[in-house]
């Protein structure tokens, strides 16, 4: 006996909103990146052209996840049956990929610059670091707003063009008072490392998601026990819980009756157990009922 637990709310306004944010975030990418091509240029920084170039990178990234964000926004059909969710999934995954090439390939180039620094033209660098942290600062907020997976990723990205151009403004205004050039690659390594270490978690997350993983231990263990707690259920098997796009969750499970329940009380039963697992808020949910003596058909 089946009982199918569907949430029709598919949060079409979360996700909405989602695409309106990193649509801002690739706005403001495209055209700070043009402007930094034009400022390293004039400037004659090789960190600021490495940063615009990495920034292009991003830019593509970014127009990727935007694209595959709205194509998550369709509505289910025969061939994806419970929807495009992980259309935003796969968006994280490239933009992770994409973030840590890009943040290995400033590692190579900012590592041989601590044998032969260069000095680029300090003032320039100074007025650009201001700018690129306010609009880089803004579209990271923007996006911090959002709480998908995809977002996240994202805001890495951004946040790695705040960190890079804090150490340009600190090395701007060091360089002002001391010729010491070593200082960019140095605090561009720096945090270019530290951006690698949490994208590393992120990619792990989204490659866990991928595989279906359980997306949380502590959530599987505590919905086990409300499920046990009803005084209908003895047992419960083929217990799954897995993520359309790190937010929204399915779950599917058996669960075995005691033996003298009857079938005028499943209804209540369906009513008890719909109600247990309403606070979990899961996108779908399947429910199989199995009376004591019958044999599960899923067994091996």
């Amino acid at each position: 006996m089946h009982s199918h637990n569907h949430s029709h709310d598919h949060s079409h306004g979360r996700s909405s909103d989602a695409s309106k944010r990193i649509g801002w975030a690739f706005f403001l990418n495209v055209v700070f990146t043009i402007i930094e091509f034009i400022g390293g240029w004039l400037t004659n920084s090789t960190a600021i052209m490495a940063d615009a170039v990495h920034d292009l990178g991003d830019s593509l990234s970014i127009g990727t996840s935007w694209g595959l964000n709205k194509l998550s926004d369709k509505d289910a059909n025969r061939t994806f049956s419970y929807g495009y969710k992980r259309f935003s999934l796969l968006g994280a995954l490239i933009n992770g990929v994409v973030l840590t090439i890009g943040s290995v390939w400033i590692l190579f180039e900012a590592i041989p610059r601590l044998a032969e620094p260069e000095m680029p033209q300090v003032e320039g660098m100074l007025l650009l670091s201001i700018f690129g942290m306010a609009v880089n600062g803004f579209a990271a907020y923007k996006l911090s707003e959002g709480n998908s997976l995809n977002e996240r990723v994202l805001n890495w990205h951004l946040l790695e063009d705040v960190l890079g151009w804090v150490a340009v403004f600190i090395v701007s205004i060091v360089l002002i008072f001391k010729p010491w050039p070593i200082l960019d690659p140095i605090l561009s390594i720096g945090f270019t490392l530290f951006i690698l270490f949490n994208v590393f978690r992120n990619l792990k997350e989204t490659l866990m998601l991928f595989l279906q993983a359980t997306p949380d231990q502590e959530q599987l263990a505590n919905i086990r026990d409300d499920l046990l707690s009803n005084e209908n259920v003895s047992d419960l098997h083929h217990f799954h819980i897995w993520s359309l796009d790190g937010e929204r969750n399915v779950m599917t499970v058996h669960l075995v009756l005691v033996g003298d329940v009857s079938t005028e009380h499943i209804q209540t039963l369906k009513n008890d157990v719909q109600n247990s697992l309403k606070k979990y808020n899961f996108e779908h949910t399947t429910v199989e009922f199995e009376f004591a003596d019958e044999q599960c058909r899923d067994e091996a």
